[in-house]
């Protein structure tokens, strides 16, 4: 491709598909390279609030679903979970390639015969999958769901629950056949995949702007941090409680539906600062002390945004986050301090376990390895990727395979298993 006018013209022949356009989060900066680099290109999804997004994203041809005419619709999105297949499922009449970003029902949409689709997943549905039953915890507590779909599912019988969930994993798995080529955000996304689908997938992981994320290396100021949306299965009651009751302040910069519940059992040394721009974000990041990361996540970008401030994490050892981390007992170079249970009690043994070790932290450790993740280098394997897709063939090793980190993964599993 000869350019920036030949990858803006190439892109008329592009179509993307994102789950919905409703903020920047990190599936959105997932797709903004994308949209920079074809701008032509037609963007399909079920919901669109206008100005939510980055101009990158903005600027292309978008087409929401007609779930996006009902009213008020972006207040209450995330609970139309039922009638979202019906809503997705794009009929895609022209195109030569077809790039989609899921988590949900992104993936369904229908190319033409014999146009590549390529899914970048950032998970299957964790609805229906590996994280219901944490969904559904949070349901059984009205103050953090105080309606919805998930609320209403806890009420109903427990087997007509299954039986629309299982609906669910049925259709979820039917629509993978669309997918032509799956790309994972990291190795747990990857085993996930093959769980569900029996498809195997390279990795690449998502972008960190290592650019803007930057440390300053003073002194780290008394307080821990929080940095994410609200949500009831990351577990940030844990690091509440933790801080409580050691007596350690907490600064939780994030909004979302869980925050009423926080708010409610967070005790003095927690301030919630709602949420706040992104430079805001990153002067916290320079000066805290640890990032608190209790949850498990895909990948978690926010812990590598903390690290490329040279922060530390202090996190659940499962998940997204035993790639990006260099857990302290396991490495030279710690960049963190992993647990191993969602409890409070492991969560205090945590932070006072990073207390007790501090001097082995190196903040220019910590930003070496969040540049292993830079954006440049995301850009470089995903459009490499999916050129050789689209000039029809078979991505190379170099193509297929993202530049592995140098810590430790989890084990591979066989696609023929």
């Amino acid at each position: 491709m000869d350019g920036p006018n030949a990858g803006a013209e190439a892109g008329r022949g592009i179509v993307l598909v994102h789950d919905w356009l409703t903020g920047m989060r990190g599936g959105e900066k997932c797709l903004e390279p994308l949209c920079r680099r074809w701008p032509q290109a037609q963007l399909c999804t079920l919901f669109y609030r206008r100005g939510s997004v980055s101009p990158a994203i903005e600027r292309l041809r978008i087409r929401p679903s007609w779930l996006n005419r009902w009213p008020g619709v972006h207040h209450y999105y995330r609970y139309l979970l039922p009638l979202m297949p019906l809503a997705a499922g794009w009929r895609i009449p022209r195109a030569e390639l077809v790039v989609s970003l899921s988590h949900a029902v992104a993936k369904s949409a229908q190319p033409p015969p014999g146009v590549p689709h390529v899914c970048y997943c950032f998970t299957p549905m964790r609805y229906a999958w590996h994280m219901k039953e944490a969904y559904f915890a949070a349901a059984r507590n009205p103050s953090a769901w105080s309606w919805g779909l998930l609320r209403w599912l806890e009420q109903v019988k427990s087997g007509s629950r299954e039986r629309l969930l299982e609906a669910l994993r049925r259709w979820d798995q039917a629509t993978a056949a669309r997918v032509t080529h799956f790309l994972a955000i990291s190795h747990t996304v990857r085993q996930r995949i093959w769980d569900c689908y029996r498809r195997d997938a390279a990795v690449i992981y998502p972008p960190v702007d290592t650019d803007f994320y930057t440390p300053t290396f003073q002194k780290r100021e008394p307080f821990y941090l929080i940095v994410s949306a609200l949500a009831p299965y990351k577990r940030f009651d844990l690091a509440i409680a933790a801080c409580e009751r050691l007596r350690r302040r907490l600064v939780i910069i994030g909004t979302g539906q869980d925050r009423r519940r926080l708010q409610a059992v967070a005790g003095s040394q927690t301030h919630f600062l709602g949420w706040q721009p992104d430079e805001v974000v990153r002067d916290y990041l320079r000066r805290a002390q640890a990032l608190l990361f209790p949850g498990e996540e895909d990948f978690g970008i926010v812990p590598l945004e903390a690290q490329a401030c040279g922060c530390p994490v202090i996190g659940f050892g499962r998940g997204g986050l035993t790639e990006t981390v260099l857990p302290l007992g396991r490495s030279r170079t710690p960049t963190g301090v992993l647990f191993g249970e969602q409890t409070v009690e492991a969560v205090i043994e945590a932070i006072v376990e990073w207390e007790r070790h501090r001097e082995a932290f190196d903040p220019h450790q910590a930003r070496r390895q969040a540049l292993r993740f830079s954006r440049q280098r995301y850009e470089a394997e995903m459009f490499a990727y999916l050129e050789a897709v689209r000039a029809g063939r078979q991505p190379t090793r170099e193509d297929r395979t993202a530049r592995e980190p140098s810590m430790r993964l989890p084990v591979p599993y066989s696609a023929a298993a």
